[in-house]
């Protein structure tokens, strides 16, 4: 277990390739607003669905 935390701190350290400050906000930019689109085309299908079954059961119903 100890050789394979000393083996994954020194491949962080040696083989990892970080992003520069500039790069991670840019990259942090682009990750809020997929993920917003994401969270609104949810939203939309799911009110979408919500009417249909909401439709469905008041012809059935009636």
């Amino acid at each position: 277990m100890l050789t394979y935390i000393k083996e994954s701190i020194e491949e962080l350290r040696n083989n990892v390739t970080w992003p520069t400050r500039a790069e991670a906000s840019n990259l942090m930019v682009v990750v809020a607003v997929f993920s917003v689109l994401f969270a609104l085309a949810t939203w939309g299908v799911d009110t979408v669905f919500s009417k249909l079954v909401q439709l469905y059961f008041n012809n059935v119903l009636n």
